[in-house]
């Protein structure tokens, strides 16, 4: 599975890629305006960071707008992957894109239909939002199986399932279990899969122990 970071800030991306834990970023504009940043300078020096896609949306709502923004975000950098909504213009822009060569990135996901859509039109990426439909009562991670079965019931289809919204720890388990191709991750998030009271307690022993020989590895 491919991990990749829910952020617009450059210093998490780094911090996380020397982990290892980055395989690419996704953004929006709601992480960019957090950023205080211009969106350019911004989605250019997080694709320094990381040679995988870097998901940069577009803001206009129409077909011709979305992809005169999407051509101007791909230009910025060889490693962009155009994000479009999932609306029929997006799926319009998605499919001239594709076609045009450039990654695309259908978010705003919420059913499995929707997916298959996406599918059709030529996305690289699928992105299903799990935590808002939890928020309403709805199983995200039932959503996620659904799209998972149904573009495995169709080899021809090669986009991948990026798992979006994501809260908690059990969601990325969740997700990886049914086998979705990338799950998109804040790095909080991210941090938390590290820590768990029984490795603390058992580093503390280890230590304790190891101090009583009053040995020195070096």
């Amino acid at each position: 599975m491919k991990f990749f970071v829910d952020t617009a800030e450059v210093s998490e991306i780094r911090a996380l890629a020397e982990l290892g834990m980055v395989d690419g970023v996704t953004t929006n504009p709601s992480l960019i305006a957090k950023s205080g940043r211009k969106m350019a300078e911004v989605i250019a020096e997080i694709c320094t960071v990381t040679p995988g896609h870097v998901s940069a949306e577009v803001t206009a709502t129409d077909y011709d707008g979305m992809l005169a923004e999407g051509r101007f975000l791909r230009n910025i950098a060889e490693n962009v992957a155009v994000k479009v909504p999932l609306t029929e213009a997006g799926l319009r822009t998605c499919r001239t894109l594709s076609d045009e060569g450039t990654p695309v990135n259908v978010t705003l996901c919420f059913t499995a239909t929707q997916a298959l859509l996406a599918a059709k039109a030529g996305a690289t990426y699928i992105s299903p939002f799990v935590g808002r439909l939890d928020d309403l009562a709805q199983d995200g991670m039932q959503l996620i199986e659904d799209i998972v079965t149904i573009y495995n019931n169709y080899p021809a289809i090669k986009t991948e399932v990026l798992v979006a919204s994501i809260r908690h720890p059990l969601h990325l388990a969740q997700a990886a279990r049914i086998g979705a191709d990338v799950a998109t991750l804040p790095p909080a998030v991210i941090r938390q899969l590290i820590k768990h009271p029984l490795t603390d307690r058992g580093l503390e022993a280890f230590l304790a122990d190891w101090k009583k020989t009053g040995q020195s590895i070096l």
